[in-house]
């Protein structure tokens, strides 16, 4: 989470916070950040500019340069699928985070230092009064200064807003339900403008404080070296120079907490867990943007279907002989409009009455008053195709055609 971590400040390692003489050697490094701290902010960073890129992406989609990104990604709704993914994952570094504070609070009993203070506000108008030239000095931050407490607050804020509006929109039945119509679209413009809100304060913020200003390596190293410190943190090294730290508990003590905190902490890690599971399940309601294709068996078997039993003329509603409009155009819609509807495979069409009665390449497709001539059966009959008719309706397309295929 860059260089913010609510934990109190590092005790250095032995023999490291003595004050080096001049020209004694190399500067001396201060650990900063630890190695689950790094990989954090490794996971964080790497799940935020995902989420930053595809979702940037289809806010504007309509600019060329969001075109461009959804297409070499597959198309709109496979950035989707990325773009919950690395929320997911963000969303689970934020509940380790959680965990991670708490053990730190709890078990280490580290103070909170990342919490505002009312030195903070004094520090920032002690800078603005150097900066306008009132003051001959800047102010002396000790383990956060106030621009990383206000970076971490608005990441801590960020990602609550972004969990909240996601999820409405992740789940907009269940928005519906509980809020008015309008939270939805509301939702969709707070996510949006939020996440380009984030974006230039990364580009134009914490880079400018961290890479531009002054290099900063300690989220990659680690540690920060003397001079580093005395720039970014002096206060804090006054006080480990001057042995002000307190100093850590004993790893019995650190057991004995322990022992106590995980039982806690699992039961809220199951919690939690929970709640991101029925996040991502709560509902299945999401339209996709391109309708499935047809799906047909790539391999049929061809099985000649038995001669159909000869029966009485079908009937509707036992008054009326079957016909086109009362039967079978829609049976040959549902069965073979696929290929044969205004694709018309072959040259036949069974769209309409008079297509199929004037067939294709291979012939008439129905011959009112002879089956056997109406390419229609003959095809039917050998089985095997793709809109196969059962026997008893390849029977009753028999009969019918054999009584003069009536289209009334």
């Amino acid at each position: 989470m860059a260089e913010a971590s609510a934990s109190a400040p590092e005790v250095p390692e032995p023999g490291t916070s003595a004050p080096v003489p001049e020209g004694a050697g190399p500067p001396r490094n201060y650990p900063r950040f630890d190695r689950t701290q790094r990989i954090e902010h490794a996971v964080f960073l790497t799940a935020f500019t995902i989420l930053a890129v595809t979702g940037l992406a289809q806010k504007f989609a309509s600019a060329p340069l969001g075109g461009a990104i959804l297409g070499a990604l597959g198309g709109i709704e496979t950035a989707r699928l990325i773009h919950r993914t690395a929320a997911v994952a963000m969303m689970a570094e934020a509940i380790y985070h959680l965990l991670a504070v708490l053990h730190r609070v709890l078990v280490r009993r580290l103070a909170l230092s990342m919490l505002p203070a009312l030195d903070d506000l004094k520090d920032l108008l002690r800078d603005l009064g150097f900066y306008l030239g009132l003051r001959t000095a800047r102010s002396r931050p000790g383990r956060y200064s106030y621009v990383e407490k206000a970076e971490y607050f608005a990441l801590v804020w960020g990602t609550l807003i972004m969990i909240l509006t996601g999820f409405m929109m992740w789940n907009p039945i269940a928005t519906a339900n509980l809020l008015p119509g309008e939270a939805i679209p509301a939702a969709k413009s707070a996510h949006g403008n939020e996440a380009l809100l984030a974006v230039l304060a990364i580009v134009l913020w914490h880079f400018y404080h961290v890479h531009i200003r002054h290099f900063n390596r300690s989220m990659f190293t680690g540690v920060l070296t003397r001079e580093e410190m005395e720039h970014e943190h002096p206060s804090e090294l006054e006080a480990i120079e001057a042995g002000n730290l307190p100093l850590p508990p004993s790893p019995e003590i650190v057991r004995r907490r322990e022992m106590a905190f995980l039982p806690g902490a699992a039961l809220l890690a199951v919690a939690l867990g929970f709640g991101l599971l029925r996040f991502i399940t709560f509902e299945q309601s999401a339209i996709t943007t391109v309708p499935p294709g047809e799906v047909a068996d790539p391999f049929v078997p061809q099985t000649p279907t038995p001669a159909p039993t000869r029966a009485a003329a079908p009937t509707l509603a036992g008054v009326l002989p079957a016909s086109w409009r009362g039967q079978f155009e829609g049976l040959f819609r549902d069965r073979c409009g696929g290929c044969h509807g205004i694709t018309s495979v072959g040259g036949l069409s069974l769209a309409d009455y008079d297509s199929a009665l004037q067939g294709g390449g291979s012939g008439p497709g129905i011959v009112p008053g002879d089956a056997q001539a109406s390419w229609l059966v003959r095809i039917q009959t050998q089985g095997g195709h793709p809109g196969q008719l059962t026997s008893e309706e390849l029977a009753e397309v028999i009969d019918w055609i054999e009584a003069g295929a009536p289209q009334q």
